[in-house]
């Protein structure tokens, strides 16, 4: 449907984004885009406010992820701008569709010293599928529209659009329209290929990725595996796809499955360092992407069906070729993942001095709902986070994702809870990583945004340290003040906390945290020598 509005540039932006269907808007105020406050306060519009402009992108980005809509964020001029491209930089390696609308200095005063003057789409648009500057105000719909478009349509990613001082504030008149996104169609001759690959494989394995849950597949990957009876594993927010209780559900054998393989379908997700880059031993590899610029340079692949993530696993579910029967396989994964489940099972209960953040998620488990939203921002306490816990459902496990950005947490945490506000939002976070972003539990205790925050405070950067020492035998820049008392931030903040430091203390803490209805931080002393046993490669 199209129609016809008039208005300031904030209003004729604002009409845009509602028809794309976004539901939101996060800023840190700037008198670059008050227009657009102007629209949001005349249209009661919701209009969240952080303090820092990294966290206004990084709950735009949690918006896009969760909801598959578009998350928007409107930054002022200048260090505005800059202040959030980690923000777009973490949208974009996550192939999350988000909209930055950024401020800017009037072009008729451009190269004279106008504040915060600074042309932002070169430093942006490495990082973006759109990033250019709107010269018109009756152009604005239009821009806003196709933005969204590209950032919406396979594969997915953030958008960035300058709005000029002098167009921003002037008025005009302009059609607005919701944006039109196309559906790849995949290569049917790949298609068949590669279901006829796992369909007649004696040992395949399946790994999903964020794409297909961003890519509304999920049902679709379930009837596929279990059409073809071929074992999944998930990374990212493919985790909860299959939830842990289905039979062809893996998550601790991977390492089994992908040494003795002979076909690994990866879906949805890069061949990078968190896949060993794709090298599978002797198995054929079968690349399934959302769009052919996502195909694997640098693995040689048997086929690599690339188009929208439903179709193609539809026609996998539909496949009518030959299937081999593989019981013994996966019986045998079965075994080393109940094996592997047992072992974490002790270890999440285990006695010790010191807290292990094993024992912290184990008391964790405890008290999660089914459908809470866990956020991880840190290192090793959130790799130990990805070994213990166990997403039941779709869309309920925000990391940073490959880009590793930490500083994600509160500004997910906003993103998660204004989309969701019914269910529990947790942020498990290292102490390293608290130092990023804490600041903005002002933000969610001061617009009543209550969630809860666990640090794994072991006082130190754990996931440089441990190795530094291993490789010359000592570090440096590695170390934080210990019992930093983190719940007393969030408390002087509006929020409020307490500090643990023993196991049994644990969880009556974090039930406290859950129902207090403010930010609530339970700051973990954990154990500075436990260290996560890492295989990744990083290059």
């Amino acid at each position: 449907m199209t129609e016809t509005i008039e208005g300031h540039g904030g209003a004729l932006a604002l009409a845009a984004l509602r028809a794309a269907g976004v539901r939101e808007l996060f800023t840190l105020s700037g008198g670059h885009i008050f227009p657009l406050y102007d629209a949001a306060h005349e249209a009661g519009f919701p209009l969240y406010d952080v303090r820092h402009e990294q966290s206004a992108v990084f709950a735009a980005e949690a918006v896009a992820k969760l909801t598959r809509r578009p998350g928007v964020a409107a930054l002022t001029a200048g260090p505005g701008v800059t202040n959030g491209v980690s923000g777009l930089t973490s949208a974009f390696f996550n192939a999350a569709p988000v909209l930055v609308l950024g401020g800017r200095a009037p072009a008729f005063r451009w190269g004279s010293g106008s504040l915060q003057e600074i042309d932002h789409v070169p430093l942006v648009a490495p990082v973006t599928k759109v990033a250019k500057t709107v010269t018109d105000v009756a152009a604005i719909p239009a821009e806003v529209r196709d933005a969204l478009a590209q950032s919406l349509t396979a594969h997915r990613g953030p958008s960035f659009l300058d709005l000029p001082l002098e167009v921003v504030f002037s008025t005009g008149e302009a059609a607005v329209s919701e944006p039109d996104v196309p559906v790849l169609e995949p290569d049917p001759d790949d298609v068949a290929k590669a279901a006829a690959l796992l369909a007649g494989a004696h040992r395949p394995v399946i790994i999903a990725g964020s794409d297909v849950y961003a890519g509304d597949a999920v049902e679709a990957l379930r009837a596929a595996a279990e059409a073809l009876g071929v074992p999944v594993f998930t990374n990212g927010m493919g985790r909860g796809a299959l939830p842990p209780e289905h039979p062809l559900s893996f998550a601790k054998a991977r390492r089994q499955a992908l040494s003795g393989a002979d076909v690994v379908a990866v879906i949805g997700t890069p061949l990078d360092f968190r896949l060993s880059f794709g090298d599978f031993g002797s198995a054929q590899v079968v690349h399934v992407v959302d769009a052919p610029s996502q195909r694997a340079q640098h693995v040689s692949t048997a086929v690599s069906p690339a188009g929208d993530l439903r179709l193609i696993l539809t026609a996998f579910a539909d496949h009518q070729g030959v299937r081999v029967e593989r019981a013994d396989w996966i019986a045998k994964l079965r075994e080393a993942e109940d094996a592997a489940a047992a072992k974490h099972a002790a270890e999440m209960t285990a006695e010790s001095e010191l807290i292990k953040p094993a024992r912290v998620y184990g008391e964790l488990r405890k008290v999660l709902d089914r459908d809470a939203i866990t956020i991880g921002d840190g290192g090793d306490f959130v790799s130990y986070a990805g070994r213990y816990l166990e997403p039941a459902q779709p869309g309920t496990w925000l990391d940073p994702g490959p880009y590793g950005c930490l500083g994600t947490g509160m500004g997910y945490a906003m993103g998660a809870r204004v989309t969701h506000p019914d269910r529990q939002i947790c942020v498990l976070m290292g102490d390293g990583a608290a130092g990023f972003s804490l600041m903005d539990v002002e933000s969610l205790a001061r617009q009543k945004l209550p969630v809860v925050i666990v640090v794994g405070n072991n006082g130190i950067w754990g996931l440089e340290k441990h190795p530094m020492r291993m490789m010359y035998g000592y570090d440096v820049a590695a170390d934080l003040q210990p019992g930093l008392r983190y719940d007393a931030v969030v408390s002087a903040l509006g929020g409020a906390g307490e500090t643990v430091e023993k196991a049994a203390d644990l969880g009556p803490a974090l039930q406290r945290a859950f129902d207090s209805g403010v930010p609530y931080l339970v700051n973990v002393l954990t154990d500075p020598e436990d260290a996560y046993p890492r295989s990744a490669n990083l290059a």
